[in-house]
């Protein structure tokens, strides 16, 4: 099947003419994409005889239960857009509604004594001129995220529309910090609960823009969204260096999945450690706890590599998400930084003292130190180091600040 049309459906639009139709309207325009789910999928099963003839069935499909006013268009391999300009919000509710009833009981000849049934994912957009095309595919991604049908039609004011949104305004504002080298560590300290001294200090990115520092909540998911992480931790990793070069405290950077799968983690390192004469036991790298490294060879090679040069690994936010036993197990990390959200209320709620307490217990039989985030008031404080746990981190020593305290 070609990108301009299928030999059984002759009227259907090119791709080409539906952006002449796009440019040259003045009106609203109700778009509805439709995308065949799981296409690739029906490729490989069969092979591309069988793709195409799929196809053909579709689009042919389409033309009988599109409205009689509406134009169908072929956008893209699998992808197929149908345009009018009458339908109310409600009609086009009730439109892709039939569509999808329509194809999830219509099974679809593809080989003699085989048939099979295809899924359809609907993204609509009511807006004038080419804002249809991103509308229409913002509003696709949602139908696919949220679960909850498989079509919605674009809305600004949804949840998922403002976190896109906000993700490239962050992009943007990655871009500039890392051109204008704006992206900065700030330091927090970690206290030692037998001595009471700050032993260590974990660094943290921050982005300046004009006269306000920008936490990384705020810009970290636009980082990976993009792949810009790699700045953000290589940028870390220079600067800290350098700021624990006349000293012999410890210093934790954080690394993500993405630095390890690159692959260029290590060399950097040492590049560093060797070009501000630092000892790597002194540095520890912080995963974070959504590094999948049960099911990737090559992040545990590195780890291991990594620590036969001399460097620590701590697991962040343990308790969280993906956390289980056997991540312990596989990585036996020098510290585990139990999850803030247990320490912060582990004075008044007794779920968080029993998670607590068994990590507590886990960790010391396996002889890994245990971090507590989060330690925000003296009675925390104090309820931690009656557990055992070796050491503090959180506002109640210090906030993260671009100097180290006493400098």
């Amino acid at each position: 099947m070609s990108m301009n049309s299928c030999e059984l459906v002759p009227e259907i639009g090119s791709h080409e003419e539906l952006i002449v139709r796009l440019k040259s309207s003045s009106e609203c325009i109700n778009y509805v994409l439709l995308d065949i789910d799981n296409f690739a999928n029906i490729n490989a099963a069969y092979d591309y005889d069988v793709g195409t003839k799929v196809l053909c069935q579709v689009a042919k499909y389409l033309t009988i239960v599109k409205k009689n006013n509406s134009q169908l268009y072929r956008y893209s391999a699998d992808r197929f857009i149908l345009i009018n300009t009458e339908s109310s919000k409600k009609e086009l509710e009730t439109f892709c509604e039939s569509i999808l009833s329509f194809f999830s009981q219509t099974e679809l000849p593809i080989l003699k004594d085989t048939t099979i049934i295809v899924s359809l994912s609907i993204g609509v957009s009511i807006d004038v001129g080419l804002d249809n095309i991103i509308n229409a595919e913002l509003a696709m991604k949602e139908s696919r995220i949220s679960k909850r049908n498989h079509y919605i039609i674009y809305d600004k004011d949804t949840e998922y529309v403002r976190s896109q949104q906000k993700n490239i305004y962050w992009i943007l504002k990655i871009k500039e910090a890392v051109e204008n080298e704006n992206i900065l560590a700030y330091f927090q300290p970690i206290v030692n609960n037998k001595t009471g001294k700050i032993d260590k200090y974990e660094c943290l990115a921050r982005i300046k823009d004009a006269d306000e520092i920008i936490s990384p909540y705020m810009f970290m998911e636009a980082a990976r969204v993009t792949g810009s992480l790699s700045y953000v931790t290589k940028s870390l990793i220079i600067q800290s260096c350098k700021k624990f070069a006349n000293n012999d405290l410890e210093f934790s950077i954080n690394i993500t999945q993405e630095d390890l799968l690159l692959g260029f983690l290590e060399f950097f390192l040492l590049k560093n450690t060797q070009k501000y004469n630092i000892d790597p036991s002194r540095i520890v790298l912080e995963m974070l706890e959504q590094i999948t490294t049960l099911d990737n060879e090559i992040i545990i090679q590195q780890l291991n590599s990594l620590r036969a040069k001399g460097f620590k690994i701590a697991i962040d936010d343990f308790g969280a998400e993906n956390s289980n036993m056997s991540r312990l197990l596989e990585i036996h990390p020098d510290y585990l930084k139990i999850d803030g959200a247990f320490i912060k209320n582990i004075v008044d709620d007794e779920k968080s003292q029993i998670i607590v307490d068994a990590i507590v217990f886990m960790c010391k039989k396996g002889g890994i130190k245990i971090i507590a985030e989060f330690i925000h008031n003296e009675a925390v404080q104090a309820k931690v180091k009656s557990l055992g746990i070796e050491y503090s981190q959180g506002y109640y020593f210090g906030e993260p600040k671009p100097d180290l305290i006493g400098e």
